[in-house]
């Protein structure tokens, strides 16, 4: 799909050969071979692909080329099952016009389209740019807030005991399993939203040097602005981040004590049962000649010598402190 933003007609096929200089960004979601073709011929520029845009490296991501400049960067797009997914999202960006081009929806930009109708002090595609761009921090700082709110419900719950109070091993465990899988879920999302803070620094820092001569002052301090909130927010990224591993460390160590005291009780049900083990076997074998068979109170003894074997280790651990 095609959007010609400031172009009164949605219709795009009665554009002649040149772009109508009221139109200052194109946008293609998922943009089939026609309109790929048609936004290629107007502008004399090339449209990437989404492999090409999936790319890492940054001589792919940061291109200037004829004065024209191709950048790439991740965003975040949340599904259906409202798990969070990364997409590639391509930016070309001439003097005048911007062209966008990403595989899935993206609240921002629609946003940011409400915003050009109705906005004159976006002069050109650059200032589109740079308004997308703040978008996306603006969409990141609410991420990391939301995280952090998470981040801080989840510590609580570790750090207060909500773990382990209880008197069902059980439950516990069930307990511990899912703060796992919290965590885990959450240090994906932080991976995420650092992947998108991390491309938005290196497209607005590139575009900002590179894109120098023909883009306006206030763009260009609002680019530096982005570059400081980009730097700022990596800083909360990665202290969410220590705050995370922080969280599994103290999981995983409760998960050890909880082993640990599951081997304890093992070896104190195994301790205690081995002495009247021993007896019992003793006393149970068919020989002809037991002292023990002829006693009038054989019998009672020998309930007593049991109780006593298994009562004494008790009374040992007990006083070792093993069942505090």
């Amino acid at each position: 799909m095609l959007r010609l933003y400031r172009w009164p007609s949605g219709d795009w096929h009665g554009i002649g050969a040149e772009m109508p200089s009221e139109i200052i960004w194109a946008d293609l979601l998922d943009g089939t071979a026609e309109e790929k073709q048609f936004v290629e011929r107007l502008l004399d520029i090339r449209i990437p692909t989404e492999d090409s845009l999936s790319e890492i490296e940054a001589s792919s991501r940061l291109i200037f080329d004829r004065g024209t400049l191709y950048l790439s960067s991740p965003a975040v797009r949340v599904t259906e099952a409202n798990e969070a997914e990364i997409t590639p999202v391509g930016f070309v960006i001439g003097p005048h016009v911007l062209v966008t081009v990403r595989f899935a929806e993206l609240p921002i930009f629609d946003e940011t389209g409400k915003r050009v109708g109705s906005d004159d002090s976006l002069e050109n595609g650059m200032c589109v740019f740079v308004s997308l761009l703040e978008a996306m921090i603006d969409r990141g700082a609410d991420v990391l807030e939301h995280l952090g709110a998470k981040v801080d419900q989840l510590s609580r719950g570790v750090f207060k005991g909500g773990l382990v109070r209880t008197q069902r091993p059980v439950r516990s465990s069930r307990r511990m399993r899912e703060a796992l899988e919290n965590l885990g879920e959450l240090a994906d999302r932080l991976a995420k939203a650092r992947d998108v803070l991390l491309g938005v620094g290196r497209v607005a820092a590139f575009a900002g040097d590179v894109g120098s001569e023909w883009i306006t002052a206030s763009s260009k301090k609002r680019l530096e602005a982005v570059s400081k909130d980009v730097v700022s927010l990596s800083d909360y990224e990665t202290r969410l981040s220590d705050k995370i591993q922080l969280l599994l460390d103290a999981v995983l160590g409760f998960i050890n004590i909880q082993q640990n005291e599951l081997f304890k009780i093992l070896t104190i049900v195994s301790v205690v049962g081995v002495p009247p083990t021993i007896m019992v076997g003793i006393w149970g074998m068919n020989f002809r000649h037991m002292p023990e068979l002829d006693w009038s109170f054989g019998y009672p003894l020998a309930w007593l010598a049991v109780i006593a074997s298994g009562l004494l280790p008790l009374i040992w651990f007990k006083r070792r402190g093993w069942f505090e």
